[in-house]
């Protein structure tokens, strides 16, 4: 997780990821954001995020991103 930490904080220095839980709801991030993610993620732990995957459940939080990577990884 702390590889995923530092892409989001490469995003948003002064988010602390490990805490927060609003990342969507309180426009912390946006689609540009996503989009990095996605492809950051992709990269980096080769894994894709589908289309039907890209709700804000899974995006509000370092924990939920990470558990959406470790869900598809599985798969």
């Amino acid at each position: 997780m702390d590889e995923l930490i530092e892409i989001l904080k490469d995003l948003h220095s002064d988010v602390d990821f490990d805490t927060c839980t609003t990342l969507i709801d309180d426009k912390i991030l946006d689609s540009f954001d996503i989009v990095s993610i996605v492809s950051e993620v992709n990269d980096r732990f080769d894994v894709a995020i589908p289309a039907k995957e890209l709700v804000p459940e899974n995006f509000n939080s370092a924990k939920a991103l990470w558990d959406l990577i470790t869900r598809l990884e599985e798969d």
